[in-house]
């Protein structure tokens, strides 16, 4: 049983372990016994910041189950795989895929500021991908390729790589002719917003290129000051502003909890892009929303907002040429579903 944190000691900046960030909550591992696996495959991390958008002694709050490890992570799924949307199969090295027409996509880092317990690479060999020392080469490559249009900056999480390293990577990426569009995806604005610093602001609003930042936040909860304040700095360098969130039971499949993520997002400069269905990937199935379910919702949300606050449902098929979107319509009328 963990002991009451001692008055006057201050949490560390990002949590390393479940018992730490149950303290912090107020919260007990006796309590979760029943859920909490104490030996998860998959490294935990939580920052502060996001820890602190979580409501204390709540164990149902929405942003501690989506980092929360469970022992349901180790039930047995024959739909689940290591590699939910077959990216090993577009690797052509140096931390590069090419999966979709025009568009690159380099994994910038491995490391992340939060690892989510449904994310689609926790099993990703990060050392096979290739990473930061490769990515003078993959450089190299997108300059030979005049067919790229646009490179994606992921990872991990991009905000993760050190600020001066991605500075200097934004400005060989806007050297290269070819390329109209950069887009970085990231969960660091609301996981560790102070990460953002103003020097990384400038270099992005004094590219040549047309910046899209793609922010990842599934709960109108994770927004808080320090995020809004960052937000707003990014929208006022210029920068187009979107959000893709993952529907994950338990956390947002409700359509007033979606619906006031998308209107908190509006407030705050950004357009809501996609919903995702849950990838599957292996240990998240207990995080999984039927597509009738989400139909339903995805409906309601029409009844509600207006369509630009509406995201579009979309899955990601291994081998397609863009995501599927899925669409409301047969499956509610016959009552069919797709898990």
């Amino acid at each position: 049983m963990i002991q009451p944190q001692p008055s006057g000691t201050e949490p560390p900046q990002a949590f390393r372990s479940p018992g730490e960030l149950l303290r912090h909550l107020g919260l007990t591992e006796a309590a979760l016994a029943f859920a909490l696996d104490p030996h998860p495959d998959f490294p935990f991390r939580v920052p502060r910041a996001l820890a602190d958008r979580m409501r204390h002694g709540d164990a149902k709050d929405p942003i501690l189950r989506q980092v929360l490890p469970s022992l349901e992570e180790r039930a047995a799924d024959p739909l689940a795989s290591t590699d939910p949307v077959g990216e090993s199969q577009f690797a052509i090295g140096d931390g590069l895929i090419r999966k979709y027409p025009g568009r690159a996509l380099i994994v910038t880092t491995g490391a992340c500021a939060v690892h989510c317990r449904y994310c689609f690479r926790r099993h990703t060999d990060y050392g096979a991908v290739g990473l930061g020392r490769q990515l003078e080469r993959a450089i190299e490559v997108l300059e030979g390729d005049a067919t790229i249009h646009e490179v994606i900056l992921s990872g991990g999480d991009p905000l993760s790589l050190a600020e001066h390293r991605l500075i200097d990577l934004i400005q060989a990426l806007g050297d290269i002719a070819h390329l109209t569009t950069l887009r970085l995806h990231s969960r660091t604005v609301v996981a560790d917003p102070e990460r953002l610093g103003d020097p990384l602001i400038d270099a992005l609003a004094a590219s040549r290129l047309r910046i899209v930042l793609v922010t990842h936040v599934n709960h109108a909860a994770e927004i808080g000051p320090s995020a809004q304040t960052r937000l707003r700095a990014l929208q006022n360098a210029g920068i187009t502003l979107l959000n893709q969130s993952v529907l994950l039971g338990g956390v947002n499949d409700h359509v007033e909890t979606l619906a006031e993520l998308s209107t908190t997002l509006f407030e705050n400069g950004v357009l809501p892009y996609y919903l995702h269905a849950l990838d599957p990937v292996a240990g998240a199935s207990h995080y999984r929303v039927t597509d009738l379910h989400a139909l339903h919702i995805m409906q309601e949300l029409r009844d509600r907002l207006p369509g630009y606050l509406i995201p579009r449902f979309v899955r990601e098929v291994p081998g397609d040429d863009s995501k599927r979107p899925v669409e409301v319509g047969p499956a509610i009328a016959t009552g069919t579903e797709h898990s």
